[in-house]
């Protein structure tokens, strides 16, 4: 399977569908905002949800439907990276509640070489994601530097795959 591509095997235009999808849990959401300290009753009470919000009940924080895209999108877009420079632009543009399934796509919107390295080049992607119905929730815009397979080929040792890192042998 492949992880991430070389700057060569981004054409602009190119859409990525990520799978699979994942359903987002009460426990996911919850877990997130306590490990990022955001505790927003909207996210953490069900009851403030319930009584004092337009939608009855608990959004899921944004950040974390952001990462999940994000996520989702490093096997196809930056699994190779070398940096993810930008973002550019983040929109949650419909809210996600538990029990949503949340699938993602990318595509290419440009591609540059880098103008004091030749051996990488930074590719531009916008990558959307939608709920089960169809709806997209979140979409943002970022930046990722990436090697030319060239490069990557020379810098590594003969006899090693650069596409498996390689592992101790058992004791």
């Amino acid at each position: 399977m492949q992880f991430g591509r070389y700057y060569e095997e981004f054409e602009v235009g190119a859409v990525y569908r990520h799978w699979p999808g994942k359903t987002v849990t009460e426990y996911d959401d919850h877990l997130f905002c306590l490990l990022t300290m955001n505790h927003h009753p909207l996210h953490m009470d069900a009851h403030y949800a319930e009584t004092a919000s337009q939608f009855k009940r608990n959004v899921v924080v944004g950040n974390y439907i952001y990462s999940l895209l994000l996520g989702m999108s490093v096997p196809d877009v930056s699994g190779k990276a070398i940096a993810n420079l930008e973002v550019e632009s983040l929109r949650h543009v419909a809210p996600t509640f538990h029990g949503d399934t949340i699938y993602g796509e990318t595509t290419v919107l440009d591609k540059r070489e880098s103008g004091s390295k030749p051996d990488r080049g930074v590719v531009s992607v916008e990558t959307r994601g939608y709920n089960q119905d169809g709806t997209m929730v979140c979409v943002f815009r970022r930046k990722v530097m990436v090697p030319k397979r060239e490069y990557a080929a020379s810098n590594v040792p003969e006899g090693v795959d650069p596409e498996r890192p390689s592992f101790p042998e058992p004791r």
